[in-house]
């Protein structure tokens, strides 16, 4: 009991976030929207509460199904044809010679691997490329094109290299997110401000 006499009731987590941290942690991260959702995290969501099956990941391919199927207690199932296919991994890479500046793959970016600025020409970092693809339909110019990962296997991953870039992509985006919320607040600020300055002025007018 509180000291107003009120009972507290000990903090739990829903059983279904709990779950779907534990599938969000089996995924590669990439972010690429091959299975449906708008990244990892809401297919993990969807995952845990039973509303989507677990053979739609083309990049983390037959090791991550199967880990997927044996957390979630269902049978194993290939890879949905509809969701892609398992690749080699590949990354971004901006042709510059027709690369106009416009910085709508810098947008569209998970993992801010896109440099460059507005009217400037842009580069791909490869270390920090999931080759999600979703800069491809962005560029209004189709310079981008996906070339084989460096210095990685020209073929499927296994389940520790998934999980090994897994790790360094989760905190590339996470990164990201942070720093979009944080330019949105000082956005919303600089606006209440504008306004409340408007009006202030507004007030002292006869």
């Amino acid at each position: 009991m509180t000291p107003a006499g009120r009972l507290t009731l000990p903090m739990t987590v829903p059983p279904n976030h709990a779950l779907a941290g534990k599938v969000d942690a089996l995924l590669p991260q990439t972010q690429c929207r091959r299975c449906g959702f708008e990244g990892c995290r809401p297919y993990a969501e969807a995952l845990a509460a039973g509303e989507a099956a677990v053979n739609r990941c083309p990049p983390g391919g037959t090791p991550v199904l199967r880990s997927l199927a044996a957390l979630l207690g269902t049978p194993p199932r290939p890879l949905d044809p509809e969701c892609g296919r398992e690749e080699p991994p590949r990354v971004a890479r901006v042709v510059e010679a027709d690369c106009i500046g416009c910085a709508k793959c810098i947008d569209v970016c998970p993992t801010d691997a896109i440099a460059g600025a507005r009217k400037w020409l842009h580069a791909v970092v490869t270390a920090d490329c999931t080759g999600c693809e979703l800069c491809i339909p962005a560029c209004p110019v189709d310079c981008i094109v996906m070339d084989p990962a460096p210095g990685l296997p020209a073929e499927p991953l296994g389940a520790a290299a998934i999980a090994g870039r897994a790790a360094h992509f989760r905190g590339l985006f996470d990164r990201r997110r942070e720093r979009l919320a944080r330019n949105e607040r000082r956005w919303r600020q600089a606006l209440a401000e504008r306004l409340e300055g408007h009006d202030s002025r507004g007030a002292g007018t006869p």
